[in-house]
């Protein structure tokens, strides 16, 4: 069975980068029918902390994105154990006593000579251990060239001597990255690893840690970083938020993940997905080779497009965090009624809570410009008679209102936008906002005609 993994460090909040790299996993495993399983890589001590492994979480589940499985390395020491005195018990591993001193002195004397700076081997023979010294284990590395497949770009081909017997566990007992990695990868039966090429040369590493556990490694697939507009590597100076920051920014779950699987995913013209169809069309085979740049206006639009597409009673799921308390007085029904006005205008949840907040609760002052613009001194005449026929009006179609309205353009010889403006901004406080005659059917006589008479009080 396929089985992929996603493995943050809970020192940080989620962000794009990572979750574009866990929306990859989990894709590949459910369209291969298989396993996605979350490992959170909490051995940093001083560092970790629960309330980043809970936005960590948080961020997976409101994307969407499920595990099948949850392990935290710091709780699977014995599991380390069990295979470092293995490669201690095979030779393949030894303690090494050197200090940081000598550590340091060796690293200056080899740049003096212009060597790349590597640990010389120095404890990599001894007979006899002082048991009173510090001492890390180190990874006796073989002298064969590391070649593994990558799945984006093919054969890859390190040399050992790029590397030295690099450090598995540390003095003070705790495990070094490569070795977990690898130990959890083969306890979890992982059988696709794929992750950002700035991990190119750590699986190198790895590859020498399965050669020497004698395990076949995963599959490899390492994909391009996500870069800024100015190309260079994403980072929060480019305006790159955690995943939970995008959510109180009013974007999708569903926009987001479609948004970030495009960033290094193609299906020929296609840009929406539904969530379904992501796991329908993803494969390493579409991953593209070259660096995604992040543009938030796209990200923007993807979001707008998804809005437009949802179904209203499932927009309103998402929108209800965003509503005024006031909009909790009112049936769902109505503030579906209220979202099919202005779905396909608001770009984000944030702007539709807002577009649609004037159904809940009556205007509290009314936009100055647009007063200024449409509001003369005989719109107070057009209002009251319509007032009037309003009040004996059917509210239940558009073509009676429209006659209503109809009647008293015909009465005073005027255009619709002088008498349906001043109306506009009477019951939403703004110049701009849904069609007259659906905005009046769902806020329904009474509320129309008390918003009309107060707007006649505060204007004239």
């Amino acid at each position: 069975m396929v089985r992929t993994r996603f493995a943050p460090s809970p020192t940080g909040h989620l962000h794009i980068g990572g979750l574009r790299t866990a929306i990859f996993n989990y894709l590949f495993a459910k369209a291969n029918g298989g396993e996605f399983i979350l490992r959170i890589e909490d051995t940093d001590k001083e560092r970790s902390r629960e309330e980043f492994t809970q936005a960590i979480l948080d961020g997976l589940e409101w994307c969407g994105i499920n595990w099948d499985d949850i392990c935290y390395q710091s709780k699977r020491n014995g599991i380390y154990e069990k295979y470092l005195n293995r490669l201690i018990e095979e030779g393949k591993a030894y303690r090494c006593y050197c200090s940081k001193e000598r550590l340091e002195r060796l690293k200056e004397e080899q740049l003096k000579r212009g060597e790349n700076p590597h640990y010389d081997g120095h404890c990599r023979n001894l007979n006899e251990y002082p048991e009173d010294k510090p001492y890390v284990i180190r990874v006796k590395l073989p002298e064969d060239n590391i070649d593994f497949f990558d799945h984006l770009h093919g054969d890859m081909h390190f040399s050992y001597k790029e590397f030295d017997d690099f450090i598995i566990r540390r003095s003070d007992g705790s495990f070094m990255y490569n070795f977990t990695n690898v130990v959890d990868d083969i306890e979890c039966g992982i059988t696709h690893v794929i992750r950002g090429d700035d991990h190119l040369t750590n699986t190198a590493k790895q590859i020498v840690l399965y050669r020497l556990l004698g395990e076949n490694p995963p599959e490899y697939t390492h994909v391009p970083m996500i870069l800024g507009e100015d190309k260079t590597r994403l980072s929060k100076r480019h305006g790159a938020k955690s995943v939970l920051e995008y959510k109180q920014m009013g974007i999708l779950p569903v926009a987001l993940v479609n948004y970030l699987l495009r960033l290094g995913f193609s299906y020929g013209d296609k840009e929406i997905f539904s969530f379904d169809e992501m796991v329908k069309y993803f494969s390493l085979d579409r991953l593209n080779k070259s660096a995604a740049v992040f543009n938030p206006d796209k990200l923007i639009w993807v979001n707008f497009e998804h809005m437009k597409m949802m179904k209203p009673e499932e927009l309103l799921k998402h929108l209800k965090p965003f509503l005024d308390e006031e909009c909790f007085n009112f049936d769902d029904s109505y503030l579906i009624e209220a979202i099919k006005t202005r779905q396909t205008k608001a770009q984000t949840l944030v702007e539709l809570a807002d577009e649609i907040r004037f159904y809940c609760k009556p205007p509290e002052d009314y936009d100055k410009k647009a007063l200024k613009k449409y509001v003369k001194a005989s719109t107070r005449e057009y209002i009251i008679s319509l007032l009037e026929k309003l009040k004996d009006a059917d509210f239940s179609s558009e073509e009676t209102l429209e006659a209503v309205f109809e009647s008293v353009l015909e009465r005073f010889d005027i255009k619709m936008v002088k008498l349906a403006q001043p109306v506009r901004i009477a019951l939403t406080g703004r110049g701009i906002g849904p069609g007259i005659y659906e905005m009046l059917m769902i806020l329904g006589k009474n509320e129309t005609i008390n918003r009309l008479e107060k707007f006649l009080n505060a204007v004239f």
